[in-house]
């Protein structure tokens, strides 16, 4: 039997790179999919993709920041499938700047994109995975979240928070069945990371820092995470992993 069998799954950001793959993933192992993207048309070629290999899935336009939006992608996830089992808050940007040059328009943004889009998405799940009796919650953090990345004040704390809100979430509704682990992708090759990974001296900077030598795939991060979301991992709850080639372990 495929992993996620009868299981209603929201993914954000689903429309390109680790969101993508963890999308078409999740409807592979049987998952009925809802993709959501800021970007519409790509979340809909993801479900065409999807319906096309015998998956179901659904799309929706999502601003990840708004709580409006959350509501409304809660409310047809139940409307369409009539329960909620996984949220994936994959949704996410980078910001490649120093804290005294980082203005507070931009600390708002990356927060309010990395950060308190997790905390709407979590608010508002919950008490549907509670009338389901269980779920699980797969948090994107980073390996910025692990460690004191130099030059992106921002977005480390932003990932950083991202980290802990997953355990305070494990903590105070495991006794809810629900489930919540973060994942810390580290040099992973998408559309966000292309203006590094193709600059030769910034790819081998990337390189220096791995044990294993390559910048990971993104589908290598979808693995985990459909690990996580799966009941594979049932026993684990509040726990921080890491998908990044040996990057924190050097």
């Amino acid at each position: 039997m495929a992993m996620l069998t009868g299981k209603v799954a929201i993914v954000t950001g689903a429309g390109s790179g680790m969101g993508r793959e963890e999308a078409l993933l999740f409807a592979k192992e049987g998952a009925k999919v809802v993709a959501t993207d800021i970007n519409e048309a790509a979340v809909q070629a993801i479900v065409k993709e999807i319906e096309s290999a015998g998956g179901e899935a659904i799309a929706i336009a999502h601003n990840v920041a708004s709580e409006d939006e959350w509501v409304k992608v809660v409310d047809g996830t139940i409307g369409k499938y009539g329960k909620l089992d996984i949220l994936v808050n994959n949704a996410g940007i980078s910001h490649a700047a120093g804290l005294l040059e980082t203005t507070v328009e931009q600390w708002n943004k990356v927060m309010n994109i990395n950060l308190t889009s997790v905390f709407l998405g979590m608010k508002h799940v919950i008490p549907h995975m509670r009338d389901n009796k269980g779920g699980s919650i797969v948090n994107i953090s980073s390996i910025a979240g692990l460690t004191g990345g130099s030059g992106a004040g921002a977005y480390t704390a932003s990932k950083g928070g991202v980290r802990m809100l997953s355990k305070a979430a494990a903590v105070d509704f495991g006794k809810d069945n629900i489930r919540v682990n973060s994942v810390h992708p580290g040099f992973i090759e998408t559309p966000m990371s292309a203006e590094f990974v193709n600059n030769e001296q910034m790819l081998q900077w990337f390189l220096s820092q791995t044990a294993l030598p390559r910048v990971g795939r993104a589908s290598e991060v979808a693995e985990a995470v459909l690990f996580l979301a799966s009941d594979a991992s049932s026993y684990l709850t509040g726990i921080e992993l890491p998908v990044d080639g040996g990057v924190t372990a050097k």
